[in-house]
């Protein structure tokens, strides 16, 4: 039977590492002897992130190509090669396209933001990692590095309120496969989590009868999921290199009413 991959040594890059899910991974990786980048907006605390874990810090907005590229560049220059890309990156709108009541549209630079930043941040990463991990050369299974990326329950069952960010979301289950099967003779893998309720600063910052009131839609445990849960399972879809092509659904047997 093939051992699972050990994480140590390998060098990983985080998207949205400076907080929530992103942070989490990060800690995670770090601790079980993984290398880490953050990547994350200027104005975060990504830099302090990378210093708590003895990472570095790539300062980029996922929508920002010159900026990505940079990001890469520097991971190449401090580390010389990407073994594995976690997108975490991504932001959430809850409105209705249109009321009928007030007759008034939503600004269509939500609905745009929500797809720039969500799907083609998460493209514009990708295209760049993977140009990384393509720089060495196969281990022993014939494998370069893995690509995890981020979707949402909200992808199979959105709320109301949540078309723009469901349909973003969904975006990033249908790449999957197709990445997956893109890559397969270059040795990259394609993965993908759609988390349920985590405690994230998102979620951490409403009053505790609201989250009490959450954490009691979810079957069990019944509970918000903490970002370190989140990026142990990372850790797992790194090391195990036959998962591949997948989504998975980390959500305590939550299925979200209306």
């Amino acid at each position: 039977m093939a051992a699972l991959r050990s994480t140590k040594g390998l060098v990983a890059l985080v998207t949205g590492g400076a907080s929530g899910l992103g942070k989490g991974t990060a800690e995670v990786l770090a601790k079980a002897g993984a290398r880490v980048a953050i990547l994350d907006l200027p104005q975060s605390k990504g830099a302090d992130v990378a210093k708590e874990i003895g990472g570095i810090f790539t300062p980029a907005s996922v929508t920002n190509e010159d900026e990505i590229k940079a990001a890469f560049a520097k991971v190449q220059s401090e580390y010389g090669r990407l073994d594995a890309l976690v997108n975490c990156a991504g932001i959430a709108y809850a409105f209705k396209l249109y009321s009928v009541q007030k007759k008034k549209h939503v600004d269509f630079d939500k609905i745009r933001q929500t797809m720039d930043v969500n799907v083609l941040g998460t493209f514009n990463v990708i295209r760049h990692g993977v140009a990384l991990m393509g720089e060495h050369e196969k281990d022993a299974n014939g494998q370069r590095g893995v690509v995890i990326n981020t979707a949402s329950v909200a992808a199979f069952d959105g709320q109301t309120g949540q078309s723009a960010y469901s349909a973003s979301k969904g975006a990033i289950v249908g790449m999957t496969l197709p990445l997956a099967r893109d890559f397969a003779g270059d040795g990259i893998r394609f993965n993908t989590i759609a988390p349920g309720l985590m405690d994230t600063p998102l979620l951490s910052s409403l009053p505790d009868k609201v989250k009490t009131f959450l954490a009691q839609l979810i079957p069990n445990p019944s509970r918000l999921g903490h970002p370190h849960e989140y990026g142990a399972l990372v850790q797992h879809i790194i090391e195990n290199q036959y998962l591949n092509g997948e989504t998975i659904r980390f959500d305590g047997a939550l299925r979200m009413p209306a």
